[in-house]
């Protein structure tokens, strides 16, 4: 992955050419897609060859001292059954290579904060491998997105099979179906640009996807632009790539892959219920009719899409028209630490930065989004170099407002004459993100800034706060797009805005404040209060972030900031203590962490740590057994819990539980674990063996994996009774095609027949996921066996350890076993039937299977009981 740039969800910019490079004119766009394809040579041939040589055409670039060249470009291995094969006719050989090349240089280079700012850098030089994985479905996440990466931070490393970017079209073993269109999901900043980037540069440079002969990238907030348009899909690739007009794009001599990103800024109307239907690329239609008869496959059936898009906007397009959902989920712990180390060359100072970054829990989860670190290194750099004075920042709210000072300074002076104050600048992008953020918006038009007094040419000075980018093809100027580096400064700056509005002209953004009784002035408290509120009754939690760094603003250290910057001009002795009194009523009232896991965020930006400090004692060894906590003492307990790898690698009831002092706990296991479900469903690993859980336990427990089954991968409950019922609620869990899970132990759960048939039904209908199971000491009997052999036939099953120690099994049962295995004899690998009455001729069936060359077991244990 590479160095965060400022583009459309602080993704990555698209780069600039290295002719763009020299350009004197620093305000020179390093996104135009103008064609040069008329100063290309003509495509030359090898001798004997139909392919085209595209190392004699594609311009050799320098590379720290060294030249270069593209290589030969060779057909890959990537759905070859639907490569047409190479073009003979030189002219669209030609213009195939000018495509390439422009898309080469327009996709070589990364921009720290946008194009205009910075050095830019070769992708390939930095660039890490994202971890991208295949989504279970394309349902809608209505957290907010930092409790979203809070999640997927614990995960990164450990769930699921990755897929490299290049291979998003290429089915995953046991998958045969083609794959047309895919849909990739992912947080703002969190890389879904740079990888669309990432495999445009591959193909361009001939590594990857070379049964592809053209890719057409096109950005939803480019196309919002024409929506107004009416022309036919021919002439929008004419808009946006001249050297189009030479192909015969409707035929089917070439393979085509469209690129949509950035779903979540669409403004078009895509109606998938629409009657138009286009079935040839010169029939003219609106753009959004355009688009959807392309996703649909009325138009190009053959070519492929993708399209990235925020979680919350994923829905747009109707799951019947995606073959394929992934789902980017930036950096892993290791790879934070690999970001800094290359960015930074001085490996003394990355080293401090990111054992500052570690101190701070909340600040390192905020780095598994790309662009956050660069953020982070922007500030923490420029205070270890220049050892700035005050402490380095521990909170978002401080890291944020130091990076307001560090992005005001960065200006073009030469080319701007100042007419408005940096603060004045810095109050109306606050209106702006304000506005912006009520509705929704992550980019925006000239209009929405003139509707907070912003002069295009003054906010494009504020290179590291709104960005903007502007696109010329064929001479006309098709408009300006403007955004904010990346969601969350938006909301640092939105809340700045209703903090200043309050403190420097007593103006309540959020309406009329209902005033004491007796007559009192409105405090800062009353604002923070109805904040609150606000964000509480979000549906979607689109003020939870905002809500942290509003409260955070009225933090003495942060008023400080704000005074080096002079937005805040007057004084504020303000008392934080009520606010975070009204907090903590919150947690006590809200027993869902969706909603109280943001306002323990809050509370930390207050500085006010006391309800987590008096929780720890009681996630440790044993300290939940003689106490009765609170409704806001349990959620501290859980909150501390979530924020720990250590539990949410293995979470174990029976060491939190412990044993009571005078042999009557205060709280029973089915109590706690009722209570401590969010952790549970959010751990890797579930212990809850030999704890007292009963059949009620484990139906709050199958309740909550019904809702969030997908990340749980070993679930221990064994010696608990659970009996036939509790295994008929777990039965129902497994059925889900997006439970996961891989291990299951049930030892000694008092299950029956009636049990056995609902858990071996479950395993039937969704039987690849599960690899470990154990189901000793139970009665499961001939019968039961039979009903699990049947699972093993399944060439689904991937099982590869069964234990059924003293289950009640013989001969019959060995037999059902030995059919099975026969049938399907390549997965399991160890089969444990000790203590059963086995006969000389059962295990004989068994050990015969040993000459099938398919047959993988490796460890058959039958001792007899004593």
């Amino acid at each position: 992955m590479a160095d965060s740039q400022a583009s459309r969800d602080g993704d990555f910019s698209p780069g600039c050419s290295s002719d763009q490079q020299k350009s004197s004119n620093p305000e020179s766009s390093c996104v135009s897609m103008k064609s040069n394809w008329s100063m290309e040579q003509p495509m030359k041939f090898k001798s004997g060859d139909t392919q085209p040589d595209l190392r004699s055409n594609l311009p050799s670039r320098p590379v720290k001292n060294k030249t270069v060249f593209m290589p030969v470009i060779q057909p890959q291995d990537f759905n070859e059954s639907m490569c047409p094969g190479f073009i003979p006719d030189s002219k669209p050989a030609e213009v195939l290579n000018t495509l390439r090349s422009n898309l080469r240089q327009k996709f070589e280079c990364v921009c720290e904060g946008i194009s205009k700012q910075g050095n830019p850098t070769l992708l390939n030089e930095i660039h890490t491998e994202l971890y991208i994985t295949e989504s279970g479905s394309g349902e809608i996440n209505n957290e907010h997105e930092v409790r979203q990466i809070e999640t997927q931070s614990r995960r990164a490393e450990t769930e699921d099979t990755p897929i490299k970017c290049c291979d998003i079209f290429r089915p995953l073993p046991g998958q045969d179906k083609p794959i047309r269109t895919v849909l990739t999901k992912g947080v703002a900043g969190i890389g879904k640009t740079v990888s669309v980037q990432k495999l445009i540069l591959d193909w361009a440079e001939g590594k990857e996807n070379q049964d592809v002969q053209l890719i057409f990238p096109l950005a939803f907030r480019e196309l919002n632009l024409m929506k107004d348009k009416t022309l036919s899909l021919s002439d929008l690739l004419h808009r946006f790539f001249p050297e189009s007009r030479e192909m015969a794009i409707s035929s089917d001599e070439y393979k085509v892959l469209f690129i949509f990103d950035g779903l979540d800024e669409c403004r078009l109307c895509l109606d998938f219920q629409s009657d138009v239907r286009l079935c040839d690329v010169t029939e003219s239609a609106s753009v959004d009719e355009l688009l959807t008869n392309l996703i649909v496959g009325n138009l190009l059936p053959s070519s492929l899409i993708w399209i990235t898009s925020r979680p919350a906007a994923a829905d747009l397009v109707p799951s019947e028209c995606v073959h394929r959902v992934t789902e980017v989920r930036g950096f892993s712990d290791t790879q934070k630490q690999e970001y800094f180390s290359k960015r930074i060359s001085d490996q003394s100072l990355a080293h401090r930065i990111i054992s500052h970054l570690k101190s701070s829990r909340s600040l390192f989860i905020m780095c598994h989004i790309p662009v956050f670190c660069w953020i982070s290194a922007t500030v923490l750099e420029e205070m270890f170099r220049k050892s700035r004075k005050g402490k380095f920042p521990k909170t978002l709210t401080q890291m944020y407002t130091h990076f307001l000072l560090i992005q005001t300074n960065i200006k073009h002076e030469k080319d701007y004459e100042k007419k408005v104050k940096d603060e004045d600048m810095i109050v109306k992008l606050g209106e702006l993100a304000y506005r912006q953020l009520e509705k929704g918006n992550l980019i925006f038009y000239e209009e929405d800034l003139s509707e907070c007094g912003i002069d295009v040419a003054e906010a494009s000075v504020y290179s590291g706060l709104c960005t903007q980018i502007f696109r010329e093809e064929l001479g006309l100027c098709l408009g300006k797009v403007f955004c904010f580096v990346h969601l969350s400064i938006q909301e640092h700056l939105a809340a700045l805005y209703v903090h200043l509005s309050f403190i420097n002209n007593n103006i309540n953004v959020f309406g009329q404040i209902t005033k004491p009784t007796n007559g009192a002035k409105v405090s800062l408290s009353d604002l923070h209060l109805r904040a609150v509120d606000e964000a509480l009754h979000s549906r979607n939690g689109h003020l939870d972030l905002f809500l942290r760094f509003l409260l955070g603003l009225s933090v003495k250290s942060n008023q400080s900031l704000l005074q080096e910057l002079k937005t805040q001009t007057a004084n504020s002795s303000h008392n934080n203590e009520e606010t975070a009194d009204y907090i903590k009523e919150k947690i006590s009232e809200n027993p869902s962490p969706d909603k109280y896991i943001n306002l323990f965020h809050c509370l930390n930006e207050l500085g006010d740590l006391s309800l987590v400090n008096a929780a720890k004692p009681y996630t440790s060894r044993g300290g939940l057994c003689d106490v009765k906590l609170s409704s806001s003492q349990w959620s501290a307990v859980v909150f501390v819990l979530l924020f720990s790898v250590k539990t949410l690698q293995e979470f174990n009831l029976k060491i939190l539980i412990g044993y009571s002092n005078d042999g009557v706990p205060q709280n029973t296991a089915d109590e706690v674990l009722q209570k401590l479900l969010a952790v549970v469903t959010e751990t890797r690993c579930a212990v809850l063996c030999d704890c007292g859980v009963t059949d009620e336990g484990c139906a709050a427990l199958a309740s909550a994996l019904r809702s969030n089954p997908s990340h749980l991968r070993e679930l221990d409950l064994s010696r608990n009774e659970l009996g036939d019922s509790g295994v008929k609620l777990l039965s129902a869990v497994l059925e889900n095609p997006l439970c996961k899970l891989e291990k299951l132990w049930l030892e000694g759960c008092g299950v029956t027949d009636e049990g056995f048939v609902a858990l071996a039904s479950a395993l039937r209908s969704n039987p690849s996921h599960l690899r470990d199971l154990s189901l000793s000491w139970n009665e499961l009997g001939d019968s039961g066996v039979k009903l699990f052999s049947a699972v093993l036939e399944n060439p689904l099953c991937k099982l590869e350890k069964l234990w059924l120690i003293r289950c009640g099994v013989t001969d019959e049962g060995c037999v059902a076993l030995a059919s099975a295995l026969r049938t399907n004899p390549s997965h399991l690998r160890y089969l444990s039937l000790s203590r059963n009455e086995l006969g000389d001729s059962g295990v004989k069936r068994l050990k015969d299977l040993e000459d099938d060359p398919h047959y993988k077991l490796e460890t058959l244990e039958y001792y007899m009981p004593v």
